[in-house]
């Protein structure tokens, strides 16, 4: 598959000072075909424009609420993509279509939202980081056979080396032997990276009434045990 490049140049605003309480940033980004612009506060994502849907996207964790970005905010991003792509132009002419600098993800992980739990609605993440440059694709597979529904990703966010990184989640629910497979596309890679999930036995269950059971006998046991310690140690002292 033919990978978009994103050529992410123009404003990258941070906060910067000895004693930084929070980090503000605002990526834009474009190629011919492609584009970006997105809102980041504290290392998460805020708001991105979804320019396929043409509107904006509200992207918080769900305990921070909306960003509330002010009206016309869209707009504003659709202007900024054709003043991108003015520069880009400018920058090919100047720089005689530079080479692009093509870095392989230094990292990918899969795991779990929350603890694991059969038959309880969960999500997997697959998490990209140290590419470039933007995006990656993200393939998820249940058990060798293609998943596309209740998969997401994020729009691609700016590390502090000049990498990247993106996100992609897949909702499903754990049933002991189900192997999932998330698959990492990128412009630097011959053949795509694969992380492994598989449910397995270690995922709590319902534990029913067997333990409540055990339990409920050894507390029993032990307390015999120390009543009958301390009938012989009263018996004891009393022959003394």
């Amino acid at each position: 598959m033919k990978m978009k490049e994103l050529l992410l140049f123009l404003s990258c605003v941070l906060c910067v000072s000895a004693d930084v309480l929070h980090e503000d940033i605002q990526i834009v980004g474009c190629s011919d075909s492609d584009g970006e612009e997105m809102y980041g506060l504290d290392g998460e994502e805020k708001w991105y424009a979804d320019f396929n849907k043409h509107k904006g996207v509200d992207a918080p964790p769900d305990f921070i609420g909306s960003f509330n970005l002010q009206e016309g905010a869209y707009d504003t991003a659709v202007a900024n993509q054709q003043l991108c792509r003015a520069n880009l132009k400018a920058v090919r002419v100047g720089m005689k279509d530079f080479p692009p600098k093509h870095i392989a993800p230094s990292a990918v992980m899969i795991y779990t939202r929350d603890e694991v739990e059969f038959g309880e609605e969960n999500t997997l993440i697959c998490h990209v980081t140290g590419f470039y440059p933007a995006p990656v694709n993200v393939s998820w597979t249940k058990n060798q056979q293609k998943v596309t529904e209740g998969s997401s990703i994020n729009t691609p966010y700016l590390n502090k080396d000049g990498s990247f990184r993106q996100t992609s989640r897949l909702d499903f629910t754990p049933q002991l032997g189900d192997i999932y497979r998330c698959a990492v596309e990128h412009l630097s890679l011959t053949e795509p990276l694969t992380k492994i999930y598989e449910v397995d036995s270690s995922a709590r269950s319902d534990p029913g009434v067997g333990p409540s059971v055990f339990c409920g006998v050894g507390l029993t046991l032990g307390l015999l045990g120390v009543a009958a310690g301390t009938f012989f140690l009263i018996k004891g002292n009393e022959c003394s």
